[in-house]
């Protein structure tokens, strides 16, 4: 709180004192609906001189307080019929105030902003934001002054000016990122390692380059259609590196095994090793040898392994025919139309 200072003497006490009936009332609280302290919003039946101006008001959200002896001194000087019963006696005047809501200049930073270089849809940042006070009833204007915007980090540095009919213009500095804003896809529920994406499966949000940008998948042609390698959580970008062709081999899956050589076909049952969609290699155990063979998958559990493919041997297989003396690396021996060993 602080006193009301005005433009004449103050008493310096208050005689303790009974004093006759008067015309006036001092007032225990005033709530000021404008910028001045009006002679009526300090007593009650202040006379025609009520509406005479005594001085500034305190700030939206504040108060002053007027004691005894300063209101006595008002009273002398204007003719009001009042005298302090007691050094006590005080009048509180406050003015209600609120908080600027950032809606109501947002819009003129973010056109601030855009003039300065900025991305017109940019995502504004502000950081250590104290919104100022202004009175509750005014109606404010918004504007933008000396805007510094650096557009390698998206920094800026701004100030508002708020301008309020009868009020001297407030100034308050801003300072902030502006977030450039991408298209990114991403899913609208959870996907499992290994599902088809559909339409259906993914939206399109806008959202910040710095978490959107990088290798993800910005459109929804780059992922309906492809396989999800790992799992995908609703919301997040999905990165391109988790997509492929769907998958045709599962993990573990039994695979049919084919050899195609000039004059030589072979085929045999094995098991994958690993998942893989049309054109991806992937590792086949045949389970007769014992033997791990790259082949390259070309249907719905089918392989094809090439004839310059070199098996790999288990290494306790490969151990145990080290010291019978048998030469490692297994085979691909055949009939020319039997099975591969």
């Amino acid at each position: 709180m602080r006193h009301l200072i005005l433009a004449f003497a103050v008493t310096a006490a208050v005689p303790h004192l009974s004093v006759p009936a008067q015309a006036a009332t001092l007032r225990d609280t005033t709530t000021l609906q404008q910028p001045h302290v009006r002679l009526a919003d300090l007593f009650d039946d202040a006379g025609p001189g009520g509406s005479r101006v005594l001085g500034p008001g305190p700030a939206p959200g504040g108060r002053i307080v007027v004691e005894a002896a300063q209101a006595a001194a008002i009273a002398r000087q204007f003719g009001v019929a009042w005298r302090p019963i007691s050094n006590t006696e005080r009048v509180v005047i406050d003015r209600p105030g609120r908080l600027v809501a950032r809606e109501e200049f947002i819009a003129t930073l973010h056109a601030a902003l855009a003039g300065a270089g900025a991305a017109a849809d940019a995502e504004v940042e502000l950081t250590g934001f104290a919104a100022p006070l202004v009175p509750v009833e005014a109606a404010v204007k918004s504007s933008i002054e000396q805007v510094d915007f650096d557009s390698v980090s998206g920094r800026f540095t701004a100030t508002l000016a708020l301008s309020i009919a009868g009020e001297a213009i407030q100034r308050t500095r801003l300072a902030g990122r502006a977030q450039e804003m991408v298209d990114v896809v991403v899913p609208s529920r959870r996907l499992a390692a290994g599902a088809v994406v559909r339409t259906a499966d993914v939206q399109v949000v806008r959202m910040r380059a710095a978490a959107g940008g990088g290798e993800v998948a910005h459109g929804v042609g780059q992922v309906v259609g492809q396989a999800t390698r790992r799992q995908e959580m609703a919301g997040q970008p999905i990165p391109l590196a988790d997509l492929g062709r769907p998958f045709t081999v599962l993990k573990g899956s039994r695979v049919m095994m084919l050899l195609q050589s000039p004059g030589l076909t072979m085929s045999a049952s094995g098991t994958a090793m690993e998942a893989g969609g049309i054109g991806d290699r992937v590792s086949v155990l045949n389970p007769a040898s014992g033997a791990v063979i790259e082949a390259e998958v070309t249907g719905v559990d089918q392989v094809v392994v090439q004839a310059t493919s070199s098996p790999r041997l288990p290494a306790r297989l490969a151990a145990a025919q080290g010291a019978a003396g048998v030469p490692g690396g297994g085979g691909l021996g055949g009939n020319g139309r039997g099975a591969l060993q």
